[in-house]
Formats: structure tokens, sequence, C-alpha cells
């Protein structure tokens, strides 16, 4: 282990103490034990901001109070209301492991974080919060915030893009856990590393004057908090140019079709994606191509990718039939048949509630 002044089970002292007097405790998803509302919080805090998904959060548990009604809505629904929050692989797990509790748990979230990592979309970090923030199992977690409060005050050097070193921090991370009373300790130690690393000890200009551990922290006291976590690799980045029918009535009423369950978009509604300007316009019917008028082209940025959008209106007094003739282009290369994967006119008042990607949506409501 690297070395540090202070032992691990008094920097769980000092993390259960920090947090019961200046930790977060007004989100909505603190201040329970219902399994139900700390996995739907943890697997939307995936890659996503507290105040973006404060919103969501609210409206799912709305609409859904229990695991129950998550696992009986239609997808569609639930890729509605999940619409804009990116990462969609997160909702059709998650409405996949709502349904696994119903059907082999009764209804019941499992306690351990063993039989949690079964359950669709739940990894070893996710199955931990909530194991020890519902449960008070002793077992750590190690999210983007924690590895980096653990990092800096252990003055951990490995580089986390290998394996092996992320093993290494996972077992230390065990060793730091708190040691009695663990029914009120575990879940305050918890939610209390994850509140340090997202008020406290954050990635730029960390406020190291209102640590806890500050004292003992060897990147304070190297004066370099900033150079931890280490991790060298970095993501390969690729672009794409994809052009978009943006067919829409005076009424609002728009002309969708649904993603291929795999790739970009997987699963969302969306307008129809094609590899060229050229091939868009012999998509359609002759009649209507001199009405095709260019958009300007934006980028959205996703994971590994950046998308250069163009979008091109044909803007229709009501809806009318479009024979889709050429081959429709997925963003991952693979090409489907608009007509095959049941493209259609949708009605102004039904298009808002679908999973639609954030671009479409915002072309569509522009």
């Amino acid at each position: 282990m690297p070395k540090t002044l202070m032992q691990p089970k008094t920097f769980a002292q000092a993390v259960v103490a920090w947090q019961l007097a200046h930790g977060r405790h007004d989100l909505p998803w603190q201040n329970t034990q219902d399994p139900y509302a700390v996995w739907l919080s943890e697997i939307m805090l995936q890659q996503t901001q507290v105040v973006t998904v404060r919103d969501y959060f609210a409206r799912f548990m709305t609409r859904f109070p229990t695991v129950a009604d998550l696992a009986a809505a239609h997808p569609d629904e639930v890729m509605g209301l999940w619409s804009g929050l990116g990462y969609y692989s997160r909702a059709r797990n998650m409405h996949r492991a709502a349904q696994d509790v119903v059907a082999l748990h009764g209804g019941v979230f499992p306690r351990s974080s063993e039989t949690l990592q079964t359950l669709p979309g739940i990894g070893r970090s996710t199955a931990a919060a909530v194991a020890s923030l519902c449960f008070s199992e002793p077992i750590a977690i190690l999210d983007g915030n924690v590895k980096r409060v653990l990092t800096r005050f252990l003055g951990f050097k490995e580089d986390l893009a290998s394996s092996r070193h992320e093993k290494a921090l996972w077992e230390i991370a065990q060793s730091m856990l708190p040691q009695r009373d663990l029914t009120q300790t575990m879940p305050r130690y918890t939610q209390g590393v994850m509140d340090l690393g997202a008020t406290v000890c954050t990635p730029k200009k960390p406020q190291c004057d209102r640590c806890p551990v500050q004292a003992q922290c060897v990147a304070a006291l190297e004066g370099t908090p900033e150079r931890y976590p280490v991790k060298t690799r970095k993501l390969k980045r690729s672009s794409e140019q994809l052009w978009l029918l943006h067919a829409q009535t005076a009424q609002g009423d728009a002309w969708l079709m649904q993603r291929p369950q795999t790739g970009v978009w997987a699963g969302l509604y969306c307008l129809p994606v094609f590899d060229s300007f050229e091939v868009l316009q012999a998509a359609v019917p002759a009649s209507h191509r001199s009405q095709l008028v260019d958009g300007p082209v934006f980028k959205h940025v996703l994971t590994h990718k950046d998308l250069h959008l163009h979008p091109v209106r044909l803007a229709l007094p009501k809806p009318v039939s479009i024979s889709v003739t050429s081959r429709v282009v997925a963003a991952d290369a693979a090409t489907v048949s608009a007509e095959a994967k049941g493209a259609a006119w949708v009605a102004a008042a039904d298009w808002p509630a679908l999973g639609l990607p954030a671009p479409i949506r915002k072309l569509l409501t522009g």
C-alpha cells in the first residue's frame, strides 16, 4: 500500500464524521434505504451530472414508483422518459434489470452486491453502492469520484489504465472500510467518500482546505492533487458525416423510424439517416425532391465519436406517402431498410413521448 500518515480505520472515521456534518443531505435519492430508488439514481448518475439527473429521477419515480411498475412498462415509454439523458444502453439495461427483479427475485432487490451484479447493467461499483447504502454490506465502491479521493489520499501513482493496478486499488479500497457499527457507518462512509469526490476533491482546483483528511493526504502534501488519478490510455475518437431526412408537416407530424438494436442511438426513434445527400435525395419521391432544403450542419459529440449531422428539411402541408427506395445507413455502418424498420408518420401529439436522441428532439421542436 502507498505510504500515508493515516490508518485506514481512521480515514473511514474521518469520512463518516465529515459526511454527517458537511456532506450532501438534500439529494432526492438520499435519506432512504429503498434499493429501488438508490439503484435508479446510481444508474442515472453514471456519466451524468447531479443537476441533470434530479429532474429525470423525479419523473421516473412519479411514473414508476416501484420496480414492478418499471418492469411492466412498455420499452417505448421507458426510452421516452429517458430521452435526452444519453447513454441509452443504461435505460435498456435498467428496464431489463427491473423485469429480472420481478421475475427472478419476487420483486425484491437482492441484498448482496454479488447477487446484484447478476442483474443487467449493474457492475461491481453500482452493486456495492446499493448493497452498502441500503443494506450496510461492508463492500467498497470505486466510481470516478472515489478513485480520485483514494488515489490522492494514498499517493497511488500506478496507472489505472492497467487492470492489474485497478484491481490493486479495489483491494486497498476494501481495506479502508469502517470496521464497527456497520449498520450506521457503512452507508454514511459510502455516501461520504462519494460526496468528498463530488464537492471537495474535484478533478480541477480541489478545495483541499475543506477536506477532512487534508493533513494526511499524500497528493496534498506533494502539492500536486490534480496529477491523480493516473490513467494514460486515451480514447481513440473518430468522426462521421450523416444526413438526416427531416420530413415534417405544418401540423408537426414527423416521419420517423426506429433505429436498429445495436450501434448509435440503438432502439430509439429517429429521422431516417443516410451516408450522403445523394443517397437521401434518391430515397425521396421525385415529386418532392425540389422541396428539400439543407439545414445548418452541427456536431453531436458521443463518447468515442463526433457525429457531423446534416439535416435536410422536407416541409409538407400534410403527411404523404414516402416510399424509401434506397438503403438507409445506420451510424454503425450497418444498413437497414426504412420500410423494414417501420418508418411512418407520427402525430405531433405522439412523438414527444417517444425515445428520441437529443439532437433529433431538438430538430423536431426547433
